[in-house]
């Protein structure tokens, strides 16, 4: 070990006796259709210094990234520090980036951990691993607990206000689109990393606050307008005006779309630089789908009336609604006092300086139709977007008590399926004006109006995130009583053979179990993200099948689903009755597996040599230069992914001859973006071999 190593070594060891951790540690959720990273400082900035990353729905899909940032803020009245100086009103903000960070000096993370409810299943194609989880960070296995995963995160704030947040993730099909987030904020007096207390005062008129905005999908802003990246061009819509007149009314599978619960979310609006109807972000120069059907946002489940009455609160939050951009409050041109004051106003719920920006409102009020072209952020002229805002409070708590804060965020839409033949079928009408139908709405009725058309259908995604804060609330008020799918096999490997690709796994460890049904198995074409079909639905005790209906030169993906015959779901408290599934992210590989050609076989054996040259004097043109030589014929299959697993280049050769050949990597992935700083992996794979090297790209 060189001396590099033993410091970074020892650094950890003393943060982990000291109950410190770094900053920018996170800890990452991949399994369901909504998956996310969370960060040790106890909120989000999603921008990793090429792109906006996290909250990713649908999560089987590329450049499904929703998230741009979570703004966090604390303040309190009448408050004396550790020094004995006296603020009328003190505040902080939870901010930490690559350039700046509040960690370390008004924020202290002391502990961020994951743990699952099962080891995640050993997945490997043709004997590597085959499935991007695999680099997730488990830290505790406790099989009593109800959610697939657990992440705890405590955060020490230098007003004494310690916020631990737990985040809960669940596998099963019906609720793995939402995340649950119970806060809890403890007046302990603890300033800093150590365990020593320095306030014992109370903490007067406390008040929390939110305030998030979202991209509400990367892949339009990829390919068209930039700064739908970052959300300037989004709506922000409120409801729950009357939850106190409903909160005591059923949510029900027959009546799951409850308008009155306490939420908000945001969508895509119109682009203001861009020349077609924008909802829904059809691709209009290109096939037409719909690339940002996405609803994103958060339900409120539960507030603590105060530190000694846990009942839920029925007029908080004290604000819900919108606000605009990144302007205010901020420091810039003010002193620090009057920030504490302008931040204690604002998270009180006034004014931001004034009603143009920001309000409890339904921004979208100011649409006149679906089809208005009206941009969002004209309406209060800051080009960073609107944040959808939640602020708490106030609360008085002494030293040593809590209050508790518990919310849902959750994404919901048209599926891709429906994104793709809807946007499809107004791709075709757009090129072609005289093109007026009919057009089928989802009532049924027919329209001549191709945008009406598209945004009808993508309107639908309102009750669709409705019914997802609909189920997170039902399953909070059970008590997190929801029933559990099997669980998945603990392995599943995936072979190539000559014409057939065989499939084997261990037997789930939920098979013992009486409502235990069987197998079923999906194979995609071409890529991971390619729609899945089943292929085969197998019987308990099953642990092999060879897939036989395939075509030489093409790649499959799999994935494998532990089945119950529905008889544990039967009531239908928390969702639809009937079978219930593991999920299809625990064995669903992301490297592709083909069938051999039975007059290749000897030549496929061929060995590999590499030599990595990595060039990296000018930082904005990195260059990795990966020799490699190979002693027979092979088609052999060129891979780049990061330290996650997921991939970022590929290549397919077909019968490369002996020889010695290059492959120049730019730092870019597929879809030519640059990548982030980091550890990548690249692996080269014949039927016969795959061997893999570890580099590092500096940018």
């Amino acid at each position: 070990m060189g001396l590099k190593e033993y410091l970074l070594l020892l650094l950890m060891l003393v943060n982990s006796i000291n109950g410190q951790v770094a900053g920018n540690e996170k800890r990452y959720v991949s399994i369901g259709s909504l998956q996310s990273h969370f960060s040790a400082y106890g909120s989000e900035r999603a921008w990793n210094g090429i792109y906006y990353e996290g909250l990713r729905w649908p999560a089987d899909f590329p450049l499904q990234d929703n998230s741009v940032i979570k703004r966090t803020w604390l303040a309190v009245e009448d408050y004396s520090d550790s020094a004995g100086t006296f603020y009328d009103h003190y505040g902080l903000y939870f901010y930490h980036s690559n350039y700046s960070s509040d960690v370390g000096t008004t924020l202290f993370p002391i502990e961020l951990s994951q743990t699952a409810k099962h080891p995640r299943p050993l997945v490997r194609v043709n004997g590597i691993s085959g499935n991007y989880s695999q680099f997730d960070i488990i830290d505790a296995i406790d099989p009593n607990q109800i959610p697939d995963r657990i992440i705890t995160n405590v955060v020490n704030t230098s007003m004494g206000l310690t916020q631990t947040r737990e985040v809960l993730a669940f596998g099963q099909e019906y609720h793995d689109n939402y995340f649950i987030k119970i806060f809890r904020f403890t007046n302990t007096g603890n300033i800093d990393y150590d365990d020593d207390i320095e306030l014992t005062d109370s903490l007067r008129g406390v008040r929390i606050g939110w305030g998030t905005r979202y991209s509400c999908g990367r892949e339009a802003a990829s390919i068209y307008d930039g700064s739908l990246a970052y959300g300037k061009h989004n709506w922000v819509t409120r409801r729950g005006e009357d939850y106190a007149a409903h909160y005591m009314e059923p949510i029900t599978e027959q009546n799951p779309i409850a308008d009155w619960l306490r939420a908000a979310f945001s969508w895509m609006g119109q682009s203001e630089y861009l020349p077609w109807d924008n909802i829904g972000g059809p691709d209009a120069l290109g096939d037409g789908c719909l690339l940002s059907p996405h609803f994103v946002g958060s339900v409120v489940l539960h507030v603590d009336i105060s530190s000694n009455d846990p009942a839920d609160d029925l007029n908080q939050p004290n604000t819900l609604g919108w606000h605009a951009g990144d302007r205010y409050p901020s420091l810039s041109q003010v002193t620090e006092e009057e920030y504490f004051d302008n931040l204690y106003s604002f998270l009180s719920g006034n004014p931001y300086p004034d009603e143009t920006f920001g309000g409890i409102n339904r921004m979208d009020d100011a649409l006149e139709s679906i089809t208005h072209r009206l941009d969002p952020y004209t309406i209060h002229g800051d080009g960073g977007g609107t944040n959808m805002m939640m602020t708490y409070g106030p609360y008085d708590l002494a030293h040593g008590e809590s209050i508790t804060i518990v919310e849902a965020e959750g994404i919901n839409g048209l599926s891709r399926e429906l994104c793709q033949q809807i946007g499809e079928r107004w791709k075709l009408a757009y090129a072609n004006p005289g093109d007026i139908g009919p057009f089928t709405l989802p009532n049924g009725v027919e329209t001549d109006n191709l945008d009406i058309f598209k945004n009808s259908w993508v309107y639908t995604g309102q009750d669709s995130i409705l019914k997802t804060f609909g189920r997170a609330k039902r399953n909070f008020d059970s008590g997190f009583q929801l029933v559990l799918p099997p669980l998945p096999p603990s392995s599943f490997d995936v072979q190539s053979d000559t014409a057939q690709i065989l499939l084997s796994w261990e037997a789930s460890p939920s098979e013992l179990t009486p409502s235990f049904n069987g197998y079923h198995i999906y194979r995609a074409v071409g890529s991971d993200s390619s729609p899945f079909q089943i292929i085969a639905e197998l019987e308990p005790g099953s642990v092999n099948y060879t897939d036989t209906a395939l075509d030489l030169g093409r790649l499959y993906f799999y994935y494998i689903v532990a089945v119950s015959d529905g008889s544990e779901n039967a009531a239908g408290d928390v969702n639809p009755e009937g079978p219930l599934k593991s999920n299809r992210f625990y064995t669903k590989t992301t490297q592709g597996a083909f069938p051999l050609s039975p007059s290749h076989l000897d030549d496929l054996a061929g060995d590999y040599r590499f030599e990595l040259e990595q060039n990296f004097p000018n930082p904005f043109n990195p260059l990795t230069k990966i020799k490699y030589s190979l002693d027979k014929v092979a088609d052999i299959n060129l891979r780049i992914f990061d330290v996650r697993g997921h991939l970022v280049r590929h290549a397919a050769l077909a019968s490369q001859k002996a020889g010695e050949y290059e492959f120049l990597w730019n730092a870019c992935n597929d879809f030519g973006e640059a990548v982030p700083t980091g550890v990548y992996y690249f692996q080269i794979q014949s039927a016969r071999k795959t061997e893999t090297i570890k580099m590092l790209h500096l940018k």
